[in-house]
């Protein structure tokens, strides 16, 4: 897809198409003839109404499903904002491929596939891997406290990214995708595109991020300051591809895209924490419409989440006071999508098993 123009963009928002609300009864009638009481497995039928909406009215499949952990650096990270040097982008890439982070263990407990994404790492090419994609945008975003963090082609270029990857699972039979990042300093870019998406305040909801002390997060609070002052004029226009371009990133952008790529095929989207949710966050002010296809995975234990999630009208699925990031509560969440697609297709009804229902 080489087109990447705002109208082409736009192209494909339009074809996200709101589910069919009357489906809802049909799925609740189904869940409530099953051997159990009603509304005894709360969130897990939730999910199955909602995957089953999503479907079409088909049943319920979240299988097979792919977390894409996609990776970028931050210009930003010159500011000190960040535990860790920039190097540890790359690093912690190769950790996924390697198979020793958290984001591989909690996947492969889960039954769900890995693909690392290079959307825009610092340094050349990786070697390849089978589970590696490199499409590289540019090395890293600009430093958002002295302006845009991408061209209007480069983000544009990244939605875009995810997008295919979208398609690309979809043409695989993927039916659930999961959002993973890697990526130093970008809970700063994150936090910033809160505060200009819907008006909070940076004192209230910057938090350690990677793990920086009292000190670093006073910095960071100024950092996330002067990245909306020196964008103000973008921030004010409320213009939402511009916002993102000027305060996000590149992983975040290709995650937005992922996100709507995913609902336009119909397949159910797991949000990991702070960082996707701010991908979340630009996907659904872009096109509304992802929101009937969205999981939120769980609550992220930096300090602004609940702030955040309060903004965006969403209930976290799970609440481990995880903070890990990489597609960590993605894993988890489609675990769950699982046992909800089980628990339609799988259970008896009270006529199957012989058991009176009471009335």
């Amino acid at each position: 897809m080489n087109d990447f123009s705002r109208e082409k963009l736009e192209s494909v928002i339009v074809q996200v198409k709101e589910i069919n609300p009357a489906l809802e009864k049909a799925a609740r009638a189904h869940l409530d003839n099953l051997t159990k009481p009603i509304g005894s497995l709360g969130r897990l039928e939730d999910l199955a109404v909602q995957m089953f909406m999503v479907s079409g009215g088909e049943i319920p499949q979240s299988d097979p499903a792919c977390i894409y952990a996609i990776a970028g650096d931050h210009g930003v990270n010159e500011e000190n904002v960040s535990y860790f040097p920039q190097e540890v982008t790359r690093q912690m890439v190769e950790n996924f491929l390697a198979g020793g982070a958290g984001i591989n263990v909690l996947a492969g407990t889960s039954g769900v596939d890995l693909i690392v994404v290079d959307a825009a790492c610092k340094g050349g090419r990786f070697p390849n891997h089978s589970h590696l994609i490199q499409r590289k945008i540019a090395q890293g975003t600009a430093n958002i406290t002295k302006g845009p963090a991408m061209s209007e082609h480069g983000c544009l270029k990244a939605l875009f990214l995810g997008i295919d990857l979208a398609d690309e699972a979809h043409a695989r039979g993927v039916k659930s995708l999961g959002t993973g990042e890697m990526g130093v300093s970008n809970t700063t870019p994150s936090t910033a595109l809160y505060c200009a998406y819907f008006g909070l305040d940076p004192e209230k909801i910057t938090g350690p991020g990677g793990g920086i002390d009292e000190e670093g997060i006073v910095r960071k609070i100024g950092v996330v300051k002067k990245a909306l002052a020196v964008n103000a004029a973008t921030v004010d226009s409320g213009d939402i591809f511009a916002i993102l371009r000027a305060l996000g990133g590149y992983e975040i952008a290709a995650l937005a895209g992922l996100i709507i790529g995913g609902a336009r095929n119909r397949q159910m989207v797991c949000i990991d924490g702070f960082i996707s949710t701010a991908a979340y966050a630009a996907a659904s002010k872009l096109c509304p419409a992802v929101r009937d296809y969205c999981v939120l995975s769980h609550a992220s234990a930096e300090p602004g989440y609940a702030e955040i999630i309060e903004a965006l009208g969403c209930r976290p699925l799970l609440h481990l006071d995880m903070r890990l990031g990489e597609g960590s509560g993605a894993a988890l969440s489609m675990f769950m999508l699982r046992a909800a697609a089980n628990i339609y297709n799988d259970m008896a009804t009270f006529s199957d098993a012989g058991v009176h229902a009471g009335g």
